[in-house]
């Protein structure tokens, strides 16, 4: 049996595009909202299974891992988040680079050597990888206009990943993968797909009620915003954050949104100019991760948010 396990997000959803319109078969789809990582919990797997994990942490799924490889399971790994510590195993093929400037979607086309490129673009666009984005993008010649196009694109699919949980989505990752996979060309995708017209519309109308936002706390090296316990809020936290990121690109942002289970969610961004420290700040919190440009944690207690914002500022402290 075949296992798909993905991040919902654009690099997740784009990367299994990519790899499948190069190898296609069926498979079990495993993912979920942006920030269920811990996914390979999920899988049932058996000997002489093969699992395929995209933008997904090793960190987070290492004793499913380690079970799976023991068990006789083939398992193929892309992905750009800090890993941990990675096993060394016969069956595990690992595909991971942690640098700034990469992506999983970049990894794959890697893998691929460009057969799908301008779904990488697209993705790496959605990853707020902008200039990533625009240097692998030149073998294609595109036109500034089909540029924009696929940052859109890639903005969009990003936008739908983030949530409690699939309710507060548009679509569910899966599902929104199964109709994406019909199209080869992202163009044909963004011209004819209803889906995409629904995520254009929703993200617009999100995007103008974060822009009306004060920040919590601004610094000329950083901004905190906290956003309400409210569905296009939690929508919108992590593509909020990247257009925060690429228009101030030497300040480092934080959206912090509170969750119904109590407590917040944190989206950190570094500035686009220096993109380190963002895993870093957040590991020192539980639940905390992510990568050196743009980083997370799924839980901040209530009395930890001022403990937060002195870490905030004092890793980028200008």
């Amino acid at each position: 049996m075949i296992f798909d396990v993905f991040n919902g997000d654009a690099d997740g959803i784009c990367a299994l595009h990519q790899l499948r319109l190069a190898e296609p078969l069926d498979s079990e789809l495993v993912t979920g909202v942006k920030r269920d990582l811990a996914l390979l919990k999920r899988v049932d797997a058996h000997a002489g299974d093969r699992v395929t994990v995209l933008d997904v942490t090793v960190e987070k799924n290492l004793a499913p891992l380690t079970a799976l490889l023991a068990a006789g399971v083939q398992v193929r790994w892309f992905d750009h988040h800090n890993p941990g510590e990675m096993p060394s195993h016969a069956h595990f093929e690992p595909h991971i680079d942690t640098s700034a400037e990469v992506c999983t979607s970049l990894l794959v086309d890697r893998h691929l050597a460009g057969r799908y490129r301008a779904w990488a673009v697209a993705a790496a666009f959605g990853d707020n990888l902008h200039a990533s984005a625009r240097k692998a993008a030149e073998p294609l010649g595109l036109a500034e206009g089909q540029l924009d196009a696929l940052r859109e694109l890639g903005e969009c699919l990003n936008y739908n990943a983030y949530g409690d949980s699939v309710a507060d989505l548009h679509f569910d990752p899966a599902e929104l993968y199964r109709r994406l996979h019909g199209y080869a060309d992202p163009f044909a995708f963004i011209a004819e797909a209803p889906e995409f017209a629904t995520l254009k519309d929703g993200y617009a109308t999100d995007m103008a009620r974060a822009e009306a936002l004060q920040p919590h706390e601004a610094r000329p090296a950083g901004a905190i915003y906290v956003l309400p316990d409210a569905a296009w809020a939690r929508r919108v936290s992590g593509v909020y954050a990247n257009d925060l990121a690429t228009r101030h690109p030497d300040r480092a942002h934080a959206l912090v949104t509170r969750s119904p289970r109590g407590g917040y969610v944190v989206s950190v961004r570094a500035p686009v100019n220096n993109r380190v420290g963002a895993d870093t700040l957040c590991m020192q919190f539980e639940s905390g991760g992510g990568r050196k440009a743009a980083a997370g944690i799924n839980n901040l207690p209530d009395a930890r948010l001022d403990d937060f914002a002195q870490a905030f500022f004092a890793a980028y402290p200008g």
